[in-house]
């Protein structure tokens, strides 16, 4: 649809950059972009290197899961009441 931008392009974005900005802040803005660039090409390396390696973990069957599962065990139920503990009033003051 646009196709690739080619020299002459390239020339007046830098000439259009240039009138908006100025000559004392396009040496920033570049070091900007190029920090943004180079940051977004990491993010997306090591995006692209945890997805490969979890799939090749999930397809060897080894590995920890992501997310962990139930416990074997369930917990006893949680009663509102004090236990009886058979006592039969031994330890009443009453």
């Amino acid at each position: 649809m646009f196709g690739s931008i080619g020299a002459p392009e390239l020339i007046l974005i830098f000439i259009v950059a240039l009138l908006i900005f100025g000559p004392r802040k396009l040496p920033e803005l570049g070091r900007a972009l190029g920090k943004g660039i180079s940051e977004f090409r990491r993010a997306t390396t090591d995006l692209k290197t945890t997805l490969e390696r979890e799939i090749s973990d999930s397809e060897t069957g080894g590995g920890v899961p992501s997310t962990p599962g139930p416990s074997p065990k369930t917990p006893a139920p949680v009663s509102d009441s004090l236990p009886d503990r058979g006592n039969n009033g031994a330890d009443d003051p009453a």
